[in-house]
């Protein structure tokens, strides 16, 4: 694995989960692996999560580590080619290069601008960023992709539905219901989500949305979709709860009532199903408290297992550089 973007860059999925399971169970087993290695981590937006369980995940594998808010603690950057910088200091171009001297690993998280969709999906950003970095790059989340969170969330379900299992294996039912957000969101955790789950043969994936909220094709192709999250949640094992803004009305809150919040009897629906999200949340707007506080939420356990699929990706560029 010479760089991390999707979850496309995993060929043995199974076995990526499997072990990062067994990393949660011995997590200094691979200390050496780190030892005169440094992880640089930047952040163009927010974070909480994810800043925290790489410096976790960093420190379990003996590495060094140094974190960069870009919008408080660096120049400003000017991020489009052939501007005259009048009012930027630094070039993202010798900006990531420099970085990237500075480290191992370079570890980057970005934000859509959910203005320009082909701009977006077309991730003209990271791919810049690839280009310019003189190292390997982990995706901590960009336009379109949140891998290392949906790695966290498959890790999740195996522990609860254990898929890994050599024994007759059952079918799981996975449901990724859109619910309501005060802002517009991106689609990456979505995408991420709904492209990880859909390589696990033992899980049937259904998406549940307004009609405005279809997901970009390429993910939810092949994927069955209903409009009815009522009928979604029926007999379901896992509910998983993310809001995104639409795609073919690009970056728009085109549904603005609360009948779609996940609520404590949609989950009697379920087959006592586990509720997940990926977090931050807002209660009583995405989830009912009685969802959140009850102990069918896992949401800990997935930021949990947020440092092990960090350490799990780590691990393999730290050996891919060895």
């Amino acid at each position: 694995m010479k760089n991390f973007f999707s979850i496309e860059d995993i060929d043995d999925l199974y076995a990526i989960i499997k072990t990062s399971i067994e990393l949660k169970n011995h997590p200094y087993d691979f200390q050496n692996c780190g030892k005169n290695k440094t992880i640089g981590l930047i952040f163009f937006n927010q974070s909480l999560r994810t800043r925290l369980s790489c410096q976790k995940a960093a420190f379990n594998l003996g590495c060094n580590i140094w974190s960069l808010d870009v919008n408080r603690d660096s120049w400003k950057l000017e991020l489009h080619d052939g501007t005259v910088m009048k009012h930027t200091q630094e070039h993202i171009k010798e900006a990531i290069s420099v970085m990237s001297l500075y480290c191992d690993i370079l570890a980057i998280r970005t934000f859509p601008n959910l203005l320009d969709r082909d701009y977006d999906y077309e991730e003209v950003f990271f791919n810049k960023i690839l280009s310019y970095s003189k190292v390997p790059v982990v995706n901590l989340e960009s336009a379109t992709m949140h891998p290392l969170q949906s790695l966290a969330d498959a890790m999740t379900i195996a522990e609860f539905f254990p898929f890994l299992s050599k024994k007759k294996k059952k079918r799981c039912k996975v449901v990724l219901s859109w619910a309501p957000h005060v802002k517009a969101l991106p689609h990456s955790v979505a995408n991420s989500f709904v492209q990880c789950l859909s390589r696990i043969e033992e899980i049937d994936l259904t998406i549940t949305c307004p009609k405005e909220y279809d997901l970009y094709e390429k993910f939810s192709k092949g994927i069955y979709t209903t409009y009815d999250q009522h009928q979604a949640f029926f007999n379901a094992d896992f509910i998983y709860a993310k809001n995104w803004s639409s795609y073919r009305h690009y970056g728009k809150i085109l549904h603005t009532s609360d009948d779609w919040m996940i609520t404590k009897k949609k989950m009697e629906l379920t087959n006592k199903a586990k509720f997940m999200h990926c977090l931050p949340v807002r209660r009583n707007i995405v989830v009912e408290d009685s969802v959140l506080n009850s102990p069918q939420s896992i949401v800990l356990q997935q930021a949990e297992n947020r440092i092990f699929s960090t350490q799990m990706i780590f691990l393999k560029l730290l050996e891919f550089l060895s």
